[in-house]
């Protein structure tokens, strides 16, 4: 009764307004999480692991991982159903400077970094159907200089259209996603079903399965290989967390949020296991990277590592190339759609504290959206598309975003101790040991990136620090500034 109170009373107010309904929320978390990841990360897996048992384990681990982080989150959000989502935890639990330093990381490169890498990739797969599209194909030539190829043009419209759409309001945002998230998901289901029916490769099944665990022991070296090579599945799982940016407009957050992170995360981590139990049904684990045809190269070295191409191109021949091209498109938009509409209103929610542009905390009156935070997005999104430098941003980013993850599950045994008081309809199943192991495991994984990829932690971790001294100047600004 309150939230629709809530609901009624901001009509006409210039404020949001709760228009995201249980599935709405659910297709948003799966939405969000499946892009072209899963059709491509399980290639760099099997590099590093050798070993088919030690692939499939890496999904197993990222599935837990995220799942352990997920149901950990459905406390806080249900608690705080704000919009801003985890920068609201951080401040909450530690102070305003922890929740800046979020939002600051988010806006230079993790989301808009995403929106840019998602967009490209599916500029790239339209490229398939298109060859004009393409990243060696220029539209302009200043002095020799070429700039803006067809595909970065082709991605820029894309995020262009999709901010456009989310103008219009929650609904039409949720209309888009649950149409993409239903049709992508529908897709992935019928890869897994065509691979386990119709698809099996029985030299594939025997080379991977007569000695599933080759190369593999428990050694620590094992296992240190094994914590490098999740960073790929969990960053295909990453974005579940976008659900909690839109708390102020999901209907009755205390339950729905919890449901949405449950039934989204733990939807896409089933498909994604059974989706690579289908690629080493199809493919081997080992091949040449000068093979010639799918099943030589393997799934380590499928061609541009698009593991899920070759799987289908070998279950569906030539055919199969332009169907996952298709399937691969329509995942990209529609997990940019739910990237986009949930992103703006993290920096909507530091605007409203004044830790950003003041213009940014508007609400559009008519359509109850953040448009100006939308617009803001777009643009450094398309920047960032433009300058090429974003799939290197978003690896030097890998380190701090597990960082917020840790200091955002550290932040649920603060608030337990320094607001008891707080009304938490939903309790974190499993606390306090689920997100004790959660902690441990993800600080193993961190310490072997500063050991091990140091060129990908030091920059990502100097990203965040730069926010130190821009949030001390942000505040020294604006309290000079007259009211």
């Amino acid at each position: 009764m309150a939230d629709k109170a809530v609901a009624v009373s901001s009509v006409g107010s210039g404020e949001l307004i709760r228009g995201l309904r249980l599935v709405d929320s659910t297709t948003l978390v799966i939405g969000s999480m499946i892009g072209s990841g899963i059709f491509i990360v399980s290639a760099d897996v099997a590099r590093q692991v050798s070993s088919p048992g030690l692939l499939i384990l890496a999904w197993v681990l990222s599935t837990l991982f995220t799942l352990a982080c997920a149901v950990s989150y459905a406390e806080l959000a249900a608690a705080m159903p704000h919009s801003g989502g985890q920068y609201v935890y951080l401040r909450e639990a530690f102070s305003p400077l922890f929740g800046f330093l979020f939002g600051w990381t988010y806006f230079l490169v993790i989301q808009t970094g995403t929106i840019a890498a998602v967009a490209v990739a599916f500029a790239k797969f339209l490229g398939v159907l298109a060859p004009s599209i393409s990243s060696t194909r220029f539209l302009g030539n200043l002095g020799g200089f070429h700039f803006l190829s067809t595909q970065q043009l082709v991605a820029i419209l894309s995020i262009a259209v999709l901010t456009l759409l989310n103008c219009f309001g929650i609904r039409m945002g949720a209309w888009i996603q649950n149409i993409f998230t239903f049709t992508k998901t529908a897709a992935l289901l019928g890869l897994v079903l065509l691979g386990i029916f119709l698809g099996r490769n029985a030299q594939a099944i025997g080379a991977n399965f007569g000695d599933f665990w080759r190369h593999a022991d428990w050694r620590l070296a094992t296992l240190t290989a094994l914590s490098l090579a999740m960073v790929g599945p969990l960053f295909a799982s990453d974005a579940w967390n976008n659900i909690t940016f839109t708390g102020e407009e999901v209907e009755n957050p205390r339950r729905n949020l919890p449901l949405a992170l449950v039934l989204g995360v733990g939807t896409v981590s089933l498909l994604y296991l059974m989706t690579n139990f289908v690629y080493l049904g199809v493919l081997p684990l080992e091949g040449s990277p000068n093979g010639a045809g799918p099943i030589a190269r393997g799934i380590q070295y499928a061609a541009e590592d698009r593991v899920g191409t070759a799987a289908a191109e070998v279950m569906l021949g030539s055919a199969g190339l332009g169907l996952m091209a298709v399937a691969i498109m329509i995942s990209t938009f529609g997990c940019n759609n739910g990237l986009i509409l949930a992103g703006a209103r993290v920096y909507y929610a530091m605007a409203r504290d004044k830790l950003f542009f003041s213009s940014v905390a508007r609400v559009n009156p008519r359509y109850h959206t953040p448009i100006i935070s939308l617009v803001v997005q777009g643009v450094w999104a398309c920047l960032l598309t433009l300058s090429g430098t974003y799939s290197q941003l978003l690896d030097y980013i890998i380190f701090a975003v597990l960082l917020f993850y840790m200091l955002t599950m550290v932040g649920l045994f603060v608030l337990r101790s320094k607001r008891p008081e707080m009304e938490r309809p939903y309790r974190a199943w499993g606390y306090p040991w689920v997100p004790i192991l959660y902690l441990g495991l993800a600080g193993f994984l961190e310490v072997n990136l500063l050991l091990y990829k140091p060129g990908y932690t030091w920059p990502g971790l100097i990203i965040v620090l730069l926010g130190v001294p821009a949030y001390f100047l942000w505040n020294r600004f604006t309290s000079a500034r007259p009211a």
